[in-house]
């Protein structure tokens, strides 16, 4: 049974793409507990603007930035050729593989340290271990809500919008429905998750949440138009790997789908 199912290109593919999906999710919602600065990183000297009255914003980001773009790019690409209901199917994974991992790590930060395992590091800067494990791994429950909720709610905006813009120009532009669906499904990740988050949770001003997020999605506006070009290489390579006749009859039945 096994050697049937690895030796079908479509369910090979499937896992593959999403095993990445997945692992990129939960990457990113790891990491993403780190803020950088942008234009510091580019080498850039970093910039302070004011915004709806909010002064000294800047491109402080969040890590996850890094492989957020990926799950949207697969997001995608899984959708043309599985439709909505593989989104679906993987996202629902994802969201439970993340919230285990997050219950794992509740009990991981826990347990008891070890005496000399605490200051192990003191010569390298950090003079606590089980605090800076805490610190790093023990994000409050409500981002965790708030990361969470945006996540789903955005993955079916996306791949819904990438379907019913695939109806009304077919097989050309993919650009186009890649593009948009990711624009619109970021701009409802970004608005969730900063105000479940930083407006109910920690209490910012509307303002101040409005100006993060306007900031946020400004950077995930450039990416998106950036990575436009991944899409059409993936696109490809998935085409010359199924072949054809495979590929067309794969993205057909994902069209039909309901």
């Amino acid at each position: 049974m096994i050697h049937n199912i690895i030796r079908d290109k479509s369910t090979r593919l499937f896992l593959f793409l999403g095993s990445f999906f997945i692992a990129n999710a939960i990457i990113a919602e790891v990491i993403g507990v780190k803020l950088f600065s942008l234009e510091e990183t580019l080498g850039f000297e970093k910039v302070n603007f004011t915004l709806l009255g909010e002064s000294g914003l800047s491109f402080d980001l969040t890590v996850g930035v890094l492989t957020w773009p990926i799950v949207f790019i697969m997001t995608d690409i899984i959708n043309e050729y599985y439709g909505v209901k593989g989104i679906r199917f993987l996202s629902f994974i994802a969201a439970g593989l993340i919230a285990f991992s997050f219950l794992v790590f509740f009990f991981a930060i826990r347990t008891t340290p070890a005496n000399w395992w605490i200051p192990s590091q003191a010569k390298h800067g950090v003079p606590d271990m089980q605090a800076a494990y805490q610190q790093i791994l023990g994000q409050g429950m409500m981002i965790i809500v708030a990361s969470l909720t945006a996540f789903m709610i955005g993955q079916v905006t996306d791949a819904t919008i990438f379907k019913r813009i695939k109806k009304l120009t077919g097989e050309k532009n993919i650009w186009m429905r890649a593009t948009l669906s990711t624009l619109v499904s970021q701009l409802i990740d970004t608005i969730v998750v900063l105000y479940l988050y930083l407006y109910i949770s920690l209490g910012f001003s509307f303002a101040k949440v409005t100006a993060i997020g306007i900031v946020n999605y400004t950077y995930k506006f450039l990416i998106a138009i950036v990575m436009t070009p991944v899409i059409y290489l993936v696109h490809s390579l998935i085409e010359r790997y199924l072949g054809k006749d495979l590929a067309q009859d794969m993205k057909n039945a994902a069209m039909r789908e309901g």
